[in-house]
């Protein structure tokens, strides 16, 4: 079999671009390996990033239209390319494609054998597809750049979100008291989640309830997050995934600004499996669309507001 279905863009734009269509298949080339896509999982904003349509993360990078967008996944290796020893012909697996490569929105991919992990065991595909990024997001965040220690404080703001819903649990399980913000609607949610507190952010100022900060994530940006530094403690730190925080805010209130782009790391992804089956991390599906409606799902996905992840169904 030569062709799959696919979505792609052949050019740049946003969700109106998209198209599902027949599309070459890829084959695997030294080190990686052909995954049958079982379900792939979306990420509002991609379509707006340099690397969804060059072949470098640093500027020039050559076009690589017609793409194919989504960079979580999970699914079962069809095939394995030379040079390929840890994985075989039918091990599920899930994990994160870097973004300068075609994603899994299609009935099959090509992923460097190493970045991908066994998939969690007690979730099936379409759970497990939403777990890589958003997760080790969160824990990138949390364990790498801000080094979270137990019984710190944490502020977490877009909580009922894909990073902030596992930020929330994985801070929670790993010891810091969590305080959160989300929507009225979803305060309920984000309490069960493991939050200590939940500020309602359009109806209360956090900055007004909240103060002695250890870690903030800052998933929002904007407004957000000028007014996180006045939490903080001295010595604390803001982690953004939005922007670079700015550096003389942070010497003002004497903490530390970090900014990071989440890559994949098949260790880490190991052990977020680990915390799925022993129920410590549950992740959250807003809801689950089949691939043919995938241009649908990301137009929606760019105006509304989600509780967890959006995710295409692609095969049983």
């Amino acid at each position: 079999m030569s062709t799959m279905k696919a979505i792609r863009a052949h050019q740049r734009g946003g969700a109106e671009q998209l198209v599902f269509e027949v599309a070459p298949r890829p084959e695997p080339t030294e080190g990686e390996v052909l995954v049958a896509v079982r379900a792939a999982s979306i990420t509002r904003d991609e379509l707006t990033w340099e690397d969804t349509w060059t072949d470098s993360s640093a500027p020039g990078g050559r076009d690589r239209t017609p793409i194919i967008p989504s960079h979580e996944l999970s699914g079962v290796v069809a095939e394995r390319g030379p040079a390929v020893a840890d994985l075989e012909v039918g091990d599920e697996v899930y994990g994160l494609i870097p973004f300068v490569r075609n994603g899994a929105a299609a009935e099959f991919v090509t992923v460097a054998a190493d970045l991908l992990a066994a998939k969690p065991s007690t979730v099936g595909h379409d759970v497990a597809a939403a777990v890589p990024l958003a997760a080790l997001t969160a824990w990138q965040a949390l364990v790498d750049h801000a080094g979270l220690a137990p019984d710190q404080h944490v502020l977490v703001h877009g909580a009922a979100g894909g990073v902030g819903s596992f930020a929330v649990q994985m801070a929670t399980h790993l010891g810091a008291r969590v305080t959160a913000t989300s929507r009225q609607a979803d305060q309920e949610f984000v309490r069960d989640l493991g939050a200590a507190r939940v500020v309602d952010y359009r109806n209360e100022r956090f900055e007004d309830l909240v103060d002695g900060v250890d870690v903030v994530l800052d998933v929002v940006g904007g407004e957000t997050e000028t007014r996180s530094w006045s939490v903080l403690r001295p010595g604390g730190v803001l982690v953004s995934i939005v922007r670079p925080p700015d550096q003389a805010l942070a010497a003002e209130h004497r903490a530390r600004g970090v900014f990071f782009i989440v890559e994949p790391d098949r260790g880490q992804l190991e052990t977020i499996a680990g915390l799925v089956d022993s129920g410590h991390l549950t992740p959250v599906l807003d809801r689950v669309v089949p691939l043919a409606d995938g241009r649908a799902a990301y137009e929606e996905l760019e105006s509304g507001h989600h509780r967890g992840k959006v995710v295409l169904h692609v095969a049983d």
